[in-house]
Order: structure tokens, then sequence, then C-alpha cells
């Protein structure tokens, strides 16, 4: 995407797969690297955010993308 933005699209993956995919890419990345994760799970939508909080991550930004699909942007802490 862009230096220190990577991507992870999820889209059409069943939950829990967006949020094990987000932990397994996070680990590969250095602090301060965002990680923009598409997704389509409406229990990410809760999930994602509070496994970022737990981690020391941080949220910048989080919109809905459609009617049932968002983007979640994670700065890894």
């Amino acid at each position: 995407m862009g230096e220190g933005y990577y991507a992870l699209d999820s889209l059409g993956a069943v939950c829990p797969f967006p949020l094990i995919e987000a932990k397994d890419v996070m680990k590969t990345l250095q602090s301060g690297d965002h990680l923009v994760i598409d997704f389509d799970c409406t229990q990410a939508t809760e999930v994602i955010p509070q496994w970022a909080a737990t981690e020391g991550h941080e949220v910048t930004d989080f919109v809905e993308t459609g009617d049932a699909s968002w983007q979640i942007t994670v700065k890894k802490g």
C-alpha cells in the first residue's frame, strides 16, 4: 500500500478468521506500522478493536465501506 502501511483483505472470511489473520500479520510488522483490514464479518467490528486495545495497538481509522463491510486501520504499538 505504501511505506509503513500493509493491507489484509479478509472479505468473505467468516469469524473469527479476520481477527486470527490480523494477529498473524501484526506479528510480522514493526512498531508504528499500520495494518489496513477489509472485512465483512459483523463480529469483527467489536473483536478487532477490543484486541487492538488489549495488545497496545491503536485504531487510527474505522469506516463502513458498504452495506455489510468495513475497513479498520490498526497501528502497531
